[in-house]
């Protein structure tokens, strides 16, 4: 069995990070979010993958390299601009072949991983299964409708009136008839090949397309909302880890991962949070759910809920909440200005200012 990972959308809904870096690499917990999801491929004994790049191509290679980090052995497949999920099984077909594969779209967070399902799938041998999840606005998502068994019966991508509430999760399974969906369907209303299209020409065909509903915590990353969503959760599984330096003058509270030459100095963290390699808090308040990443320099500052990225500097500042700030950025007070009053005043009159 291969696996199919796409990390080659824009990301424009988490703009203006992803004008200088691609989606699926911004971090949470202190690791980029498309690792989570190679991650989870090995943990499911697969090991060729390939991952379909497009204008972040070169840094996507740089930082999962050959795979062998993962135990993977990654091949690049490189897609002209992003025209849809079925667009990309399409362009991976040498690679594919005709050999079982999930396709993981690179910016899916799903915190149980995927072998549960890879492993339901090669039992069951059937021509897709996908995962589902509920949600409260099923019009921003692919939807699907299931009967009592489990199985597929149509399937519709952001309709306005949606029929079910199971939104299709980012993982799909598919045998080699998926091929001949991908060729049969034609371009969406937006101007892309549609998985759901593709899915539903399974359908009717009377092919076997199955479904998982998932019960643990999956997310889609696209935005900020939901990036510090995740980012919380992983933090909350992470076990206190004191590797760099903390000062007697500070204080350490719950699970807090200081990551080795990190330097924290007349301080307060309350985890969990964790503070990256190189990264400097002085006179500062770190609060729950932060991740610092590496090479930073917090002074004088409050954070909390939040996510700074590599290289970049609080100083002064009071308070942050609910932010991604993103790389080499720095973050300071502006001067204060002169208050300074003019004032045309007749006789006799009366002005109270304040001190």
């Amino acid at each position: 069995m291969k696996a199919l990972v796409l990390a080659g959308g824009s990301g424009t809904r988490l703009r203006p990070i992803t004008h200088t870096s691609s989606k699926q690499l911004v971090p949470v917990a202190n690791k980029p979010i498309l690792f989570y999801g190679l991650e989870a491929i090995a943990a499911a004994g697969i090991r060729e993958v390939g991952v379909i790049v497009g204008s972040t191509a070169a840094e996507i290679e740089a930082a999962v390299g050959d795979g062998s980090r993962f135990g993977l052995d990654i091949t690049f497949i490189p897609q002209s601009e992003p025209l849809g999920l079925a667009h990309a099984v399409l362009i991976a077909r040498d690679f594919l072949g005709d050999d079982d594969f999930v396709m993981y779209l690179g910016d899916n967070f799903v915190l149980d991983g995927i072998t549960d399902v890879v492993d339901e799938f090669r039992k069951d041998r059937c021509d897709a299964h996908i995962l589902l999840t509920r949600v409260p606005d099923p019009t921003a998502f692919g939807v699907a409708v299931v009967d009592a068994q489990g199985r597929v019966t149509a399937l519709e991508e952001k309709p306005r009136r949606p029929r079910s509430d199971l939104a299709v999760a980012g993982v799909y399974l598919f045998g080699p008839r998926i091929h001949d969906a991908v060729r049969a369907i034609t371009p969406s209303g937006r101007g892309e090949l549609e998985i759901t299209d593709a899915l539903q020409w399974m359908v009717d065909q009377r092919l076997g397309v199955r479904s998982t509903v998932i019960t643990g915590y999956w997310k889609d990353t696209g935005n900020v909302t939901d990036m510090l969503e995740v980012n919380r959760i992983l933090l909350e599984r992470q076990d206190r880890r004191i590797d760099g330096h903390v000062d007697d003058a500070s204080e350490i509270i719950g699970r807090v991962r200081v990551e080795a030459g990190a330097h924290i100095r007349g301080s307060r963290i309350v985890g969990p949070a964790v503070i990256g390699a190189g990264s400097v808090v002085t006179d500062s308040y770190i609060g729950p759910s932060t991740s610092v990443a590496e090479s930073c320099r917090i002074t004088g500052s409050e954070i909390e809920y939040s996510i700074v990225l590599r290289d970049s500097s609080l100083e002064g500042v009071r308070r942050v909440e609910a932010s991604l700030i993103g790389r080499n950025v720095q973050v300071s007070l502006a001067p204060r200005l002169p208050a300074t009053h003019r004032l045309v005043i007749g006789d006799h009159g009366r002005v109270h200012l304040p001190a």
